[in-house]
């Protein structure tokens, strides 16, 4: 029998060994531990010294901060105040502009309609975003469910024109009936394919029936809350502009592909060969070709194929492209999630006896969208970043109402461009750089990292 020796004290925490701490440790470790990790260090010091201080010099040093016109952002010889050798951001003039920028040729009078919908998307998405918030579920129902009637109303004005959009309107003619015989004929062809699909994944088809006719119960409380008059001037989309635009674009398209991403992904690992099938044909089509095409065919070649009379809002065209051409890429991202889960989970869930939608909204896709929260936020940014691309079909967005107002002779001067581009890129980096941390946040919030 060995005697075992057992510490009844604890020692005194020492300290770290002499040459591991401090910023000449710290330095040496993380940017002259090679050779290589030298020389990166020193050419990315040499770029900053010669970015970073004419920037600031240029943007908080040197601008012009207050004036009515060009004059206070043009040196003499240009006819202005400013000294000849001045260079510097001329911020009265993005001032001047601020509300073009924001609102675009928005009525001046019915711009606090866009201020209410600015108010309720900030308020929900903080009460969504911050963990802290109690309340989720009915702040996710009014980010979801009434904040986009809500706001589509406000924005619009409402008094949507409905009328026959299937069969009915071929033999009843363009009418308000019209349009709800084809709203039951659509609710039907629904509810065949949740029949289809339910039969196929071995599922009761009863609660996927009542889905659809909730969905459609729902949709039919929308359209007839949007055609009702309700006393809002009605403001066409196309004098709409500047960050109401790239919000509405932007804000559209990720909380529409997300949804649809989901259903692709998991229809492109379906073991039903037709439901396979055209998720492929789907994600691949829209993932061979560049967005700009997709807007142009949208805003272009479209209309050429509608029947004669049959129109679509410029901007719905663009929603819905920037939307289906997303869903595409969230696919991909959401099944390479999915991919990464071990076989076990399946095996897991159907011992337990759960049919595929309980495994799926149970098990596997709670895991899939933490695995890339990562590649998801990726995308979202991307897509925020390309709303920019609007601007080729003759919609304005934030960018491109900067560029438009370069044309104001009010303001002309050689660094009148330079200005609304900075404003513009402080702004896009603003955003995105907010989604980029929030992605970090909530990656460590969930560990993600698998690091342990």
């Amino acid at each position: 029998m060995s005697n075992g020796y057992v510490r009844k004290e604890m020692l005194h925490e020492l300290p770290a060994p002499d040459g591991t701490k401090g910023i000449f440790y710290w330095l040496k470790t993380n940017l002259f531990s090679t050779p290589l990790n030298a020389l990166a260090t020193f050419i990315a010091l040499y770029v900053i010294y010669k970015v970073v201080p004419p920037v600031i010099d240029f943007a908080l040093i040197s601008p012009a901060w207050f004036g009515e016109n060009r004059e206070v952002c043009a040196t003499l010889k240009q006819g202005g105040v400013k000294p000849d050798d001045w260079f510097g951001a001329c911020w009265p003039y993005v001032g001047a502009n601020m509300k073009l920028f924001i609102y675009g040729r928005y009525p001046p009078d019915e711009i606090w309609r866009v201020n209410i919908v600015y108010l309720m998307f900030a308020i929900s998405g903080a009460c969504l975003l911050i963990p802290k918030v109690p309340y989720k579920l009915p702040n996710l129902l009014f980010m979801f469910g009434v904040f986009p009637v809500a706001a589509f109303v406000l924005l619009t004005g409402g008094h949507v024109m409905l009328d026959g959009f299937l069969v009915a309107g071929s033999f009843m003619g363009p009418s308000f009936a019209a349009f709800w015989v084809d709203f039951l004929i659509l609710t039907c062809i629904f509810i065949a394919l949740a029949t289809f699909i339910a039969r196929g994944t071995d599922s009761d088809p009863m609660p996927s029936i009542r889905m659809v006719i909730l969905g459609m119960v729902v949709l039919a409380v929308v359209m007839a809350i949007i055609s009702a008059p309700l006393g809002l001037e009605h403001v066409e989309t196309e004098i709409w502009g500047g960050l109401l635009v790239t919000l509405v674009i932007a804000v559209s398209g990720i909380v529409a592909s997300l949804p649809i991403g989901i259903l692709l992904a998991l229809g492109r690992r379906s073991k039903m060969p037709a439901v396979k099938m055209l998720s492929v044909m789907f994600i691949e089509f829209w993932r061979g070709v560049p967005l700009i095409t997709v807007l142009f065919m949208s805003s272009v070649m479209l209309p050429l194929f509608l029947p004669e009379g049959v129109t679509f809002d410029k901007l719905l065209r663009a929603l819905i492209g920037v939307t289906l051409f997303q869903s595409a890429y969230m696919a991909e991202v959401i099944r390479g999630g999915i991919q990464a889960l071990p076989k076990g989970q399946y095996e897991g869930a159907m011992a337990l006896g759960l049919n595929y939608w309980q495994m799926i909204q149970k098990i596997i896709l709670p895991q899939a969208l933490t695995l890339v929260i990562p590649g998801i936020v990726n995308t979202f940014i991307g897509l925020f970043k390309d709303t920019t691309l609007v601007l080729i079909i003759g919609l304005f967005d934030f960018l491109g109402q900067i560029q438009s107002s370069f044309s104001d002779p009010t303001w002309a001067t050689p660094v009148q461009a330079m200005s609304g581009y900075l404003f513009a890129a402080v702004i896009y980096w603003i955003f995105c750089f907010s989604m980029s941390r929030y992605s970090i946040f909530m990656e460590q919030r969930l560990d993600t990292g698998h690091r342990n």
